[in-house]
């Protein structure tokens, strides 16, 4: 392996993972209304276990509301126990054809509490980030260990 191909793999690994954690980001329930929250919002739909998002269509009402509508009227019931029951703390109300989630607006304690969850989010970036860089330096000075690359390249390509 070539200290171009090393950091090659680097980068990719580092994007992976700087992707992994905005996806976590969006996964946190702040007061504002994000359709990506109930991403992890799952639906008995005919006996299988189907995302929110392949039995209805999700949409923004405005910045506190989440709207959905189900493809099929007789689901309305089913998704609005499926959000009850997850462990977001949100409370689905059913208008016609269409089911409303509205956002709880933000407490000081979960303003806290939310602060731990992204710190310690961000925390988990930075080892993995670290551990990658690591990892590329490691490999580096084994191709200069076995005289595949000179010294001069193991500085330059120090990540």
């Amino acid at each position: 392996m070539s200290i171009a191909e090393i950091k090659k793999t680097l980068e990719e690994k580092m994007d992976h993972s700087i992707d992994a954690f905005k996806n976590n980001l969006t996964k946190v329930r702040t007061g504002r209304a994000n359709p990506a929250l109930l991403d992890t919002v799952h639906v008995d739909y005919y006996g299988a276990m189907m995302p929110l998002s392949q039995v209805a269509n999700l949409s923004l009402i405005d910045s506190r509301t989440i709207g959905i509508q189900p493809w099929e009227k007789g689901m309305g019931a089913k998704i609005e126990k499926a959000i009850r029951e997850s462990d977001l703390g949100l409370n689905p109300q059913s208008m016609g054809d269409v089911i409303r989630v509205p956002m709880p607006a933000m407490t000081e304690e979960r303003r806290k509490e939310l602060t731990k969850v992204v710190r310690n989010e961000g925390e988990g970036a930075k080892i993995a980030i670290r551990n990658i860089r690591r990892d590329a330096n490691e490999g580096v000075k084994k191709l200069v260990k076995d005289k595949l690359a000179s010294e001069d390249d193991q500085k330059r390509s120090e990540a």
